[in-house]
């Protein structure tokens, strides 16, 4: 079986940054065109300057002969002036601001402590028309790590998306049903993306036979009921939800550790993964739509004029994958895909 779909774009992936970039760019170019990049380095991309500097070095990774497009993002703190973002919509390279609540995830700590500082720099996002990116999560102690989404869309999203009604928003990997509610019932203006590990994985991954600590990301996997209602908003004709990896690379040391970090790394094998979920649901028919057609409908970009091929043949995935002097390890390690791309 071979299915053929315009070649897709991602648009949420982690590509990290230094001598690692050459061992990860390769395989995101292998299979999207362009890719919403995340900001979220140390020290953290918060500059439109800094941004171009970046895709430069990203640039500076893509093999010869491989086409692919990096579409930068600005990491939002609670002083980026709005002057920042009125230079950041003037810019080619920048496409987004990314919002990380402190804490939250990996290399947050810069994040926004206090939304009632950000105020003015979103009213400009609002004016200029540059879409907010969210980690939708609050990181209050007394909040269960499996409510912190649920609770960050009654808290902040919903008095956000009230007070600017214009600005686009996207709600990233999202992972539960309460997230495909609250998108479903806003705007066009807000989407959400939604990965392959939460497409295939419910929380019972992380316990498979023992600690798993390389299915541990954030927000962290759901019960089986939010696993269904995200296939079921991927595979629907719902134009607010389309394809973003959050393909997040570390090295085994740093997952394996008594402080692991929250990141799977799926760039190795993503469209074989979503083609997958999408065989499961009976919906392969749908897989173009979410990954090549909604995303840049979104973001105002044309589509892609490029095909890509898959073919219904088990592909290895190596237990190991080298990430600069060390190694990662990706999803389905020393196991199998049943697609994989074609040559």
């Amino acid at each position: 079986m071979r299915l053929e779909i315009t070649k897709p774009d991602d648009w949420h992936l982690h590509l990290r940054d230094g001598a690692v970039l050459r061992d990860v760019v390769p395989a995101a170019a292998r299979q999207f065109e362009r890719a919403i990049v995340m900001p979220n380095l140390k020290p953290p991309v918060t500059t439109v300057a800094e941004a171009e500097a970046y895709r430069r070095r990203i640039l500076d990774a893509v093999p010869a002969g491989e086409s692919f497009d990096p579409l930068m993002t600005l990491y939002l703190t609670d002083r980026t002036p709005p002057s920042e973002i009125e230079a950041a919509k003037r810019s080619a390279a920048v496409h987004a601001v990314k919002i990380y609540p402190a804490g939250a995830t990996t290399n947050s700590e810069n994040g926004v402590t206090d939304w009632g500082l950000i105020r003015e720099t979103v009213a400009e996002m609002a004016r200029v028309d540059l879409p907010l990116l969210m980690h939708g999560e609050v990181t209050d102690a007394e909040i269960d790590v499996f409510d912190r989404e649920r609770v960050f869309l009654e808290r902040h999203l919903s008095p956000l998306c009230a007070d600017f009604p214009n600005l686009r928003v996207v709600l990233e990997h999202v992972t539960t049903a309460d997230s495909v509610a609250f998108v479903r019932s806003a705007g066009d203006n807000v989407a959400a993306t939604i990965t392959a590990h939460h497409l295939l994985w419910n929380r019972n991954e992380l316990f498979r036979g023992g600690i798993r600590p390389h299915a541990f990301c954030l927000p962290v996997l759901k019960r089986e009921r939010h696993r269904q209602a995200l296939v079921e908003a991927a595979t629907s004709d719902d134009a607010s939800f389309f394809l973003g990896t959050d393909s997040a690379p570390h090295a085994r040391g740093r997952k394996e550790s008594d402080c692991g970090c929250a990141g799977i790394y799926t760039a190795h094998a993503a469209l074989e993964l979503y083609a997958e979920a999408f065989e499961d649901a009976g919906a392969l028919d749908k897989l173009e739509s979410f990954a090549s057609h909604r995303g840049p409908d979104f973001y105002g970009l044309p589509r892609n004029e490029g095909k890509v091929s898959l073919v219904r043949e088990e592909q290895e995935i190596a237990a190991e994958l080298p990430y600069g002097d060390e190694v990662l390890i990706p999803m389905r390690a020393g196991e199998k895909t049943r697609w994989r791309i074609a040559d």
